[in-house]
């Protein structure tokens, strides 16, 4: 399969469902519905929705049955985008090659722009006029999971651990605790939601989340090591951050080929369980590999 295509599709979709269910800016709250704007439509990659979709795809479901979740999980991913740039935490002047949102409306504003997405993520999933064909038992399961990894169980949690820990030396096995909470969880939630929305067997839900958690640590181990020898104008943001703010990353653990060989051999274990399905699942064996090429 052409994987660029397939995202290219795929970003397109979710892009302009977003834009349907996103209010226009207007009224006494039209600053902040900029806001939110501002950040959900900056140019990200979409990889979590996408996730979602995928995993919907890989057991036979329908993918459609997944979007207004897919768009969901984009919403509360921005979320934590513009409270991860703000000044009490990374502090950050760019991301996705555009002012962060605390330069633009100010920091009241962005964390309020933060708020508004993370709620209206939940919303989005709980409304009544969602496709009638995922019962009601299996939307409160999806939506369970994801709470759990967006919370203080997952990213959250894991945030608090890699802010408390800068500037200290830890053991390798809490920076893996850092990236499967603060990063991975999310997107391991993403590509089994879908798996769940789209009927899966508990064989094929189980086997598409233990890929989801290894291509959740994988993708943060490939930020970690694009933080190093990425390319700044490619990604839309500064290099060397992590070094500065005194971050614990696999490269400031592991040094930078070790943590490329302990990538390779994650992204091989992703896939393995992904055996067992047939073609339905090739974007998932493509967005593994995705991980290792990308630039940005």
């Amino acid at each position: 399969m052409d994987l660029k295509t397939y995202l290219v599709k795929k970003r397109a979709l979710i892009d302009n469902a977003l834009k349907a269910y996103l209010p226009e800016p207007e009224g006494p709250a039209a600053e902040l519905i900029r806001a939110m704007n501002y950040s959900l439509f900056a140019g990200g990659k979409r990889l979590r929705p996408i996730l979602c979709m995928a995993g919907a795809e890989a057991v036979g479901g329908d993918e459609q049955l997944a979007l207004p979740v897919a768009c969901a999980l984009e919403l509360i991913h921005t979320y934590s985008l513009i409270h991860d740039d703000l000044p009490a935490m990374d502090n950050d002047d760019l991301r996705r090659g555009k002012s962060t949102s605390h330069k633009v409306f100010g920091e009241a504003i962005a964390i309020l722009a933060g708020d508004g997405l993370l709620t209206e993520a939940f919303h989005l999933m709980t409304r009544i006029d969602l496709p009638d064909k995922v019962d009601s038992r299996t939307l409160q399961e999806v939506i369970a999971l994801i709470a759990t990894a967006a919370g203080y169980q997952g990213m959250v949690g894991g945030q608090v651990i890699d802010i408390q820990t800068a500037g200290t030396e830890i053991e390798p096995s809490l920076v893996e605790f850092i990236h499967t909470h603060k990063t991975g969880a999310l997107i391991a939630a993403s590509v089994s939601s879908g798996a769940i929305l789209g009927h899966g067997s508990k064989q094929q839900v189980e086997a598409v989340t233990s890929y989801g958690n290894s291509i959740g640590l994988a993708f943060q181990i490939s930020d970690d090591i694009l933080d190093v020898e990425g390319d700044s104008n490619e990604m839309g943001k500064g290099v060397g951050g992590d070094a500065q703010k005194g971050k614990n990353t696999y490269p400031s653990v592991h040094g930078i080929e070790k943590s490329k060989k302990i990538l390779r051999e994650i992204i091989e274990k992703a896939v393995e369980p992904l055996k067992q399905f047939d073609l339905r699942a090739d974007p998932l064996r493509h967005i593994a590999r995705y991980i290792i090429e990308r630039k940005r």
